[in-house]
């Protein structure tokens, strides 16, 4: 044999071995489905009365956690903390009005470090709070209208938040314009298609498509505004529940046992024409067409989430990405008389989280406790991502995905406001603490063992006394950094 057929037969063995080789590291692509007050309330949670076919789905290819918490209860703090892999402090993510590039401006985010690592990074939505903040971590930021020319020269942002209630009848969008209010809820006649979420799963459908041909690999967000108010979807989804069979629910009234200071006036709710005043009690009638209208929403997404999912497995990239579905809090539908998040109680904290990863050949559940500052290393893991990422606060769940069995955290942490909660897998403890010197003002102690709605606050009970202790210790020992006082006892 001549050396030029050597030389051929070589060359061809050595492109084989580095196809070979670049099929081993190929990095997974991730598409991240970011809900909004989606509390764990599905089919695939045991809450059989909820349309969720295309989420279920989902769940039953990968993992879904039953025991997974926020850090902060409320959208901006919630999104700066989950994407930074910080807890909140009194010092940073306080609120829905965070911006990650304020409170910590030196932090390498999630999106950051994928871009550093060579994914092409998209932002489609609602992912940080703000359209402007933190623009630099992504190639693109896109939501529906933000960046179309607008008759009143607003920036994207302000113009943007100017149209995301997105009312589609006429009435109702009248009414938004002259008065910046409107109804908490709409049935429309009209395709999915129509609503902002709608519209933002088209463009993550174009964009699966253009990224299939792409060298590179993807970190691909759809942040979804449903199930936020107002509740507004297509009537088609309003009818897979008959208003009828819709109940309130059985702790709809404050216990007598919470402390009046941790109860929540819901703002929120109250921001919309035809909810009464703070102070005064929404009306039955009221009470169930929102929750009619919530669980509408919810399988609005639900049906938007099957459409970009349909369209990775068309594309077959659902082989080599990692998809995962979280909301960024719970939410409140009148559970001790409260509406809305940012409240202490577990309706507020608790998320849905499920993670579909083709490198975990296994699918289930598992109860193991998980917060949401896992999620950053948990991805640094699963694709090897490189380069300096600081001191964060979670810890990778890749174990736990692996071994179903294991079990997760001892305790995750919860803030909301002045109050911080310690929640193991029994029990929630939360203190109200005065700012100024971490004096505790009032607490709350639940069962979820034989209290799994809080109907009962236990923390005065002389029986309960050294779980009070113990959990008091841990809150102010191990999460000392974030109760500190802020220096004259005011918020940043």
């Amino acid at each position: 044999m001549s050396f030029s057929v050597y030389r051929v037969v070589f060359l061809s063995i050595l492109i084989t071995l580095l196809i070979a080789c670049s099929k081993v590291v190929e990095k997974p692509n991730v598409l991240l489905l970011y809900m909004d007050d989606l509390r764990p309330e599905l089919n695939c949670y045991g809450q059989s009365h909820i349309h969720s076919p295309n989420i279920d789905a989902l769940a039953s290819r990968g993992i879904l956690f039953t025991n997974a918490y926020c850090n902060v209860a409320v959208c901006g703090a919630s999104r700066a903390s989950m994407l930074t892999g910080l807890r909140p402090t009194q010092q940073r993510f306080r609120d829905y009005k965070t911006f990650v590039q304020d409170d910590a401006p030196d932090a390498l985010t999630l999106p950051q470090l994928f871009k550093q690592n060579g994914y092409t990074t998209i932002s489609n939505g609602k992912i940080y709070h703000h359209l402007d903040d933190r623009m630099r971590d992504w190639d693109e930021v896109w939501r529906p209208y933000a960046f179309e020319t607008n008759p009143k020269g607003l920036k994207p942002t302000d113009w943007w938040e100017s149209l995301w209630r997105d009312y589609q009848l006429y009435e109702n969008a009248e009414v938004y314009k002259a008065t910046n209010r409107g109804p908490a809820y709409e049935k429309a006649n009209v395709p999915d298609s129509a609503y902002i979420d709608g519209l933002m799963t088209r463009k993550v459908m174009r964009d699966l498509e253009q990224l299939k041909n792409d060298d590179r690999p993807f970190f691909l967000t759809a942040g979804f505004i449903s199930p936020h108010l107002p509740f507004n979807a297509p009537e088609r989804h309003w009818e897979n529940y008959q208003l009828q069979s819709i109940k309130e629910p059985a702790n709809s009234h404050a216990s007598d046992s919470e402390p009046a200071a941790l109860q929540f006036p819901s703002y929120e709710l109250r921001q919309y024409t035809g909810i009464p005043p703070i102070g005064e009690r929404v009306d039955d009638e009221t009470a169930l067409s929102l929750i009619h209208g919530y669980y509408a929403t919810v399988s609005y997404v639900d049906a938007l989430v099957g459409k970009i999912i349909t369209k990775l497995k068309d594309l077959e990239l659902d082989r080599n990405t990692i998809v995962i579905l979280v909301s960024d809090h719970g939410y409140n539908l009148q559970e001790h008389g409260q509406w809305g998040k940012w409240t202490y109680h577990q309706t507020s904290a608790q998320v849905p989280l499920i993670i579909s990863c083709p490198a975990i050949k296994r699918s289930g559940r598992t109860g193991a406790l998980v917060e949401l500052v896992d999620l950053y290393p948990t991805l640094v893991e699963l694709c090897d991502l490189r380069g300096g990422h600081g001191t964060i606060d979670g810890e990778s769940i890749v174990p736990l995905m692996e071994q179903l069995s294991r079990a997760g955290k001892e305790h995750v942490l919860i803030n909301n406001r002045n109050a911080y909660t310690i929640k193991t897998s029994r029990y929630s403890y939360t203190e109200l603490l005065d700012s100024r010197n971490n004096k505790v003002i009032t607490r709350a102690l639940y069962d979820h063992a034989v209290d799994g709605r809080e109907e009962m606050n236990i923390a005065e009970q002389a029986a309960y006394a050294g779980i009070v202790d113990s959990l008091h210790t841990i809150l102010h020992n191990e999460y000392q950094a974030n109760i500190a006082p802020v220096k004259n006892g005011e918020f940043k």
